[in-house]
């Protein structure tokens, strides 16, 4: 079997393995949609502001459910890893002709197909929730694609605390860091807009705040190439350091095992 075809049967096992755990599902599904209703309903006014880059707080908002649902289903999938490290089945894998970048990346593409199918509910229940998407049907592909990569980033820096704990707890540890730098970003307000020096500051060099203006660009302004460009920059640029770090981790414990 050929590396793809190694890929693509790992990543229907972490599929199914996915969607036997309604659970887990449930949570990603509701949780970035409720937060959306929540903070689109309580912070409305703030599209009145001077210079506010948006008609309505929905639209601003509206591409952070993308970011959420990329953040929690890569993070399963790397609690998954852990848990196939944990109960010896990775061991057991590496004994199989199967190569290590199909074993890592097999655990990510199921992943990432979970999220497509997370991306159209999103999209949809935001349109009913009155947003707008001004990129129009073309943008669609772009802003899943972009919004897939940000998972793929999340999912392979994850993959690295699973491979090197061989713990699923030790991933779920590190969910509030990764929260914390979407609260640290432009996620809630322009960072232009944000009054804290310190808080600005954060913002600019966080590398989540060009990943969802990126998204948001597509819905509030249409075609912005350089917020796209940055966010596509910031999001490959994540992946290759991620899958460098996840391929070292992947190494050392195979030659540990």
């Amino acid at each position: 079997m050929t590396a793809a075809g190694q890929i693509a049967f790992l990543g229907r096992r972490a599929f199914m393995r996915s969607i036997r755990q309604p659970g887990q599902m449930a949570f990603a599904l509701v949780f970035p949609l409720f937060f959306l209703f929540v903070i689109a309903s309580g912070l409305d006014r703030a599209a009145e502001l001077p210079g506010f880059p948006a008609s309505s707080y929905v639209d601003f908002m509206f591409a952070i459910p993308f970011v959420h649902g990329a953040l929690f289903t890569a993070l399963n999938s790397a609690i998954e890893l852990g848990r196939d490290i944990d109960t010896g089945f990775l061991n057991r894998l590496a004994l199989t002709p199967a190569r290590g970048v199909a074993i890592m990346l097999g655990n990510l593409a199921g992943g990432i197909a979970l999220v497509l199918v997370q991306f159209s509910i999103y999209f949809v229940a935001g349109l009913l929730m009155g947003a707008g998407f001004e990129a129009g049907p073309l943008g669609l592909p772009v802003l899943f694609l972009l919004a897939a990569l940000g998972a793929v980033a999340i999912g392979s820096a994850a993959m690295t605390v699973a491979l090197r704990s061989g713990s699923a707890e030790a991933v779920q540890g590190i969910f509030p860091l990764f929260f914390v730098l979407l609260f640290l970003s432009s996620m809630n307000m322009p960072r232009d807009l944000i009054e804290n020096d310190w808080f600005r500051v954060i913002a600019d060099v966080n590398p989540v705040s060009y990943l969802i203006e990126g998204l948001r660009s597509l819905i509030v302004s249409g075609w912005d190439a350089q917020a796209l460009g940055t966010g596509f920059a910031v999001a490959l640029v994540s992946i290759v350091a991620a899958l460098w770090t996840s391929d070292r981790a992947f190494r050392a414990r195979m030659t540990r095992t």
